[in-house]
């Protein structure tokens, strides 16, 4: 009885705290990058790999590679509202950012595969993306004596395959991890990294009674590997719930990372927000279509300054860009 009476005493305390403030150290870059024991990152499978990415002849039409989408140029993403895929074909969904992807423990918008690994081949395979038949590139690399000479080094003994295709593409995308920002060298001490407008955006942003944006957006990496229906006006994307049929997962999407986040526009899953003050002011006013809305989304009642202190506050997310050049590939 007494240990029931303490608990319930401790459950309305819980309840009646705001969310706390996270530590700062708990958005410190990590210093590793990780990678699967069956994988681990060499310089010969980051090369391979990356000449993979650049490649159009992964594609069945020999003019999509997955740097058309993922364009480092353009924040690893395209700059489009939705990706335009095999046969000049515009998609549903916008092309995410391959960035900190190394960190995540699924991949793509609806979450349908656990690894880099498994991601690599779904969007060559699939028939509106790259439209290539993935025994058919092999058949093709394997005629390219470059090529075989990469794979051998990279993966000795093993040969060309989809699951070395599909290893050196993860090899490569593990290395496009976010570089220091202004925050990270705030967090790290140096009080004029950010503005004070900034600092207050931070405050707003973990405030469980304001911006409440740390309940999804968390970490160094700013995302939660879940999934919530934000109540985008006018989404008839099932989302998650193709892969997890529970009402509450309807129209759900993976939180993206906010690293960058400047670099991405436009913005949510399916693009409709040009601007990050749009993106604030849809938060603000607790989403739009509240079918299946997920629970964390009410109206936040942010004042004007509060919202542009948010959005000031995100764009000291964004680092030097990763200096990339694109790569010769073998004849």
């Amino acid at each position: 009885m007494k240990s029931s009476m303490m608990m319930t005493v401790m459950i309305g305390l819980l309840l009646s705290m705001n969310l706390q403030a996270a530590p700062k150290e708990d958005y410190l870059r990590p210093e590793k990058v990780p990678a699967p024991a069956s994988n681990k990152i060499t310089p010969e499978r980051v090369e391979l790999g990356k000449a993979l990415f650049f490649d159009p002849r992964l594609s069945g039409s020999n003019w999509i590679s997955c740097a058309t989408c993922h364009n480092p140029a353009l924040g690893w993403s395209d700059g489009l509202p939705t990706a335009i895929g095999h046969g000049m074909k515009v998609l549903g969904r916008a092309t995410p950012t391959i960035l900190n992807t190394a960190y995540q423990r699924k991949q793509m918008w609806d979450g349908r595969f656990r690894s880099l690994e498994d991601q690599a081949l779904g969007p060559i395979a699939a028939d509106v993306e790259m439209n290539q038949d993935l025994d058919e590139v092999v058949a093709e690399l394997k005629v390219i004596p470059g090529y075989v000479s990469m794979f051998e080094k990279a993966y000795p003994g093993e040969g060309v395959s989809q699951a070395t295709i599909a290893k050196a593409l993860a090899s490569f995308e593990r290395t496009v991890v976010s570089t220091e920002a202004p925050f990270d060298r705030w967090i790290k001490g140096d009080e004029t990294a950010i503005s004070e407008s900034a600092k207050n955006g931070f405050a707003w942003f973990e405030d469980g009674s304001k911006g409440n944006c740390a309940a999804c957006h968390m970490g160094f990496n700013f995302m939660d590997d879940g999934f919530h229906n934000v109540g985008l006006k006018g989404n008839q994307d099932a989302g998650r719930f193709a892969e997890v049929p529970v009402p509450v997962m309807k129209g759900a999407f993976k939180t993206p990372t906010l690293r960058d986040i400047t670099l991405t526009a436009p913005y949510m899953h399916n693009g409709m927000y040009a601007t990050l003050e749009e993106v604030v002011a849809h938060y603000n006013r607790g989403g739009d279509t509240k079918d299946n809305l997920d629970p964390n989304l009410k109206p936040l009642n942010l004042t004007a300054q509060e919202q542009k202190d948010i959005v000031e506050f995100l764009k000291t997310l964004t680092g030097e860009p990763m200096v990339v050049t694109v790569p010769q590939l073998p004849q």
